[in-house]
């Protein structure tokens, strides 16, 4: 469970739910729900939560136990979604961290941020049904279905849905970003 990882590693660092939200910019009692279970984290908080425990986001799914094969069955992911909640990430990589696989699902007319957004990794977008605009330094390139993008996540980029149909893709970032 991620409540309690997070937890635990909150307590590891010595730091009260009051001073973690004040580092994240987030309310104390946001905070506790989300280590009691009660609520999910948004994306934009696990950003900001790993940051600060300068781990990479898949760490904090991290569940201790070593196994040589993980399967990752629907229903039992995590699912994260965007502040707006405009983009929701189902996780298929529950505790690899070298590696984040994520599925997206994009809502027609929207995007996964306001403005472009960089990382230091590498980024693939393979389209499942759909048409995916993407926008990497500024240049707008469509995606379909079967076809997939790569780059360079150090880029600033993000990804938007301009067509009326909703559109499913699979992203995957090596390193993870935090």
């Amino acid at each position: 469970m991620i409540g309690s990882r997070l937890r635990d590693m909150r307590i590891a660092r010595g730091l009260s739910l009051r001073a973690l939200a004040a580092a994240i910019g987030a309310s104390p009692t946001l905070l506790s729900q989300v280590e009691r279970g009660v609520t999910e984290p948004s994306l934009s908080t696990l950003r900001r939560l790993a940051e600060v425990h300068e781990v990479p986001i898949a760490e904090l799914f991290a569940s201790g136990e070593s196994a040589s094969a993980e399967v990752s069955r629907p229903g039992e992911r995590l699912v994260i979604c965007s502040p707006r909640g405009n983009v929701r990430y189902e996780r298929l990589t529950p505790s690899n961290v070298r590696l984040e696989v994520l599925r997206a699902v994009l809502g027609p007319g929207d995007a996964t941020s306001d403005q472009p957004r960089s990382h230091p990794s590498v980024e693939c977008a393979y389209v499942v049904t759909g048409t995916l605009s993407t926008d990497v330094a500024g240049v707008i390139r469509t995606v379909r279905a079967g076809e997939a993008v790569t780059f360079a996540s150090g880029l600033a980029h993000r990804y938007l849905n301009e067509t009326d149909t909703t559109v499913e893709f699979l992203l995957s970032t090596s390193p993870p970003a935090p």
